[in-house]
């Protein structure tokens, strides 16, 4: 942990007070007139209001992410941060402005320390464009008007990181209208994205039970566990909230509204002793879940009890039910002719690969394309036909 006496704030409270105290009067004084927009957006717990005083032990404290217009940067970017460096305050509300790197290349991360000379900071110049495509793998333009394609390779963690924390001042126009395009899905890909997130229960949920009939309690456990995460991420796809990764999923999902009721729901299928337990806590979680569903009117409303699977004694909403539902009101050509395996972390979760935008909107495509070629429908150039079905 850092060495600052200074009571903890909020990192998007103190990213704005660095910029408003600190960085934009330098910005004046060295630069009059330059056109700029500054924000905290990107990686961070702060950035999705998950900040602790646990985060302030790396890479937490005063941060801002600078952008200029690609001329601008060339010309002003590398004086800027010279200068940032030379006359920016030691402290920013009692908290240290210098990044001491740790020099590990195993542990590649700064903590924030005072310095008798240059800071060495965390202000980042960028230009929109260069930022985008490192981080989303899509220019401006794209990112304004992605296609469908684009959209099922964008990991919800990074469209978290990049529409939400805080913008502190848009000099350049730009960065509010990107903020806005990736705010949401588009209709047609949220209703494709939630039946594939359906399918993802209806893949599993008989397991549970199938599991326990053969003596393993472990792995039915297991199963009702990875359940319990793809209806919390299902929830918050109903309520229009991206899905962070892993360590902040559960914090994500208790801001929902439906979080009260439905935590200690889960908190019972995870808890369980044995299977009648656990799967009576599914049900219920399954039905609440079914609400929830039924209550955006995106399709006809379905019943939302459990029943056996397919004559067996295991109890399971049959969730495949949901999804067909929404699959029939899906009407993109590009979006129908898949099968329901979604947008690109419903079907990968390693962090590993979803840090790399290019690799990952490659893989997505490929996958697209072979699915179709799998089903015998994809012509000589690879695209899926107008119609799957």
């Amino acid at each position: 942990m850092t060495s600052s006496a200074a009571a903890f704030l909020p990192g998007l409270v103190l990213s704005r007070a660095l910029y408003e105290e600190a960085v934009r009067p330098l910005l004046d004084d060295a630069f009059p007139g330059l056109r700029h927009t500054a924000a905290r957006i990107s990686a961070g717990s702060e950035v999705l209001g998950f900040d602790t005083p646990r985060s302030a032990d790396h890479e937490w404290g005063p941060r801002l992410e600078l952008f200029l217009t690609p001329r601008d940067r060339a010309r002003h970017g590398a004086a800027i941060r010279r200068m940032l460096a030379e006359r920016l305050p030691k402290e920013v509300r009692g908290w240290p402005t210098h990044f001491e790197e740790s020099g590990d290349p195993r542990d590649p991360v700064g903590r924030m320390s005072l310095s008798g000379g240059p800071v060495n900071h965390r202000v980042d110049v960028h230009d929109l464009d260069s930022w985008l495509t490192e981080r989303l793998g899509l220019t401006q333009d794209a990112a304004r008007r992605p296609d469908v394609r684009q959209w099922l390779a964008l990991p919800q963690q990074r469209l978290a990181e990049t529409t939400g924390g805080a913008v502190f001042h848009d000099g350049l126009g730009t960065l509010g209208a990107v903020r806005e395009a990736l705010a949401w899905y588009p209709d047609q890909v949220w209703r494709y994205v939630l039946a594939c997130q359906w399918q993802r229960l209806a893949q599993e949920e008989a397991f549970v039970g199938r599991c326990a009939e053969t003596g393993d309690d472990l792995g039915a456990a297991v199963v009702a566990a990875r359940l319990v995460r793809e209806l919390m991420r299902l929830c918050l796809l109903l309520e229009r909230r991206y899905a962070p990764y892993a360590k902040w999923l559960g914090a994500a999902f208790a801001r929902l509204p439906v979080a009260g009721t439905l935590t200690p729901v889960l908190r019972g299928v995870l808890g369980a002793a044995d299977q009648p337990g656990r799967e009576a806590a599914l049900c219920t979680a399954y039905g609440m879940v079914a609400a929830l569903h039924n209550a955006t009117g995106l399709t006809p409303p379905l019943d939302p009890a459990c029943r056996p699977y397919h004559g067996r004694p295991f109890a399971v909403l049959r969730a495949d039910r949901f999804a067909r539902a929404l699959e029939e009101t899906v009407t993109d050509p590009w979006l129908r002719a898949l099968p329901p395996v979604g947008a690109v972390d419903q079907w990968a979760d390693s962090t590993d690969l979803l840090r790399y935008p290019h690799a990952v909107h490659a893989a997505s495509l490929a996958a697209g394309r072979a699915l179709a070629d799998d089903a015998g429908e994809t012509g000589t150039s690879g695209d899926p036909p107008p119609h799957r079905r």
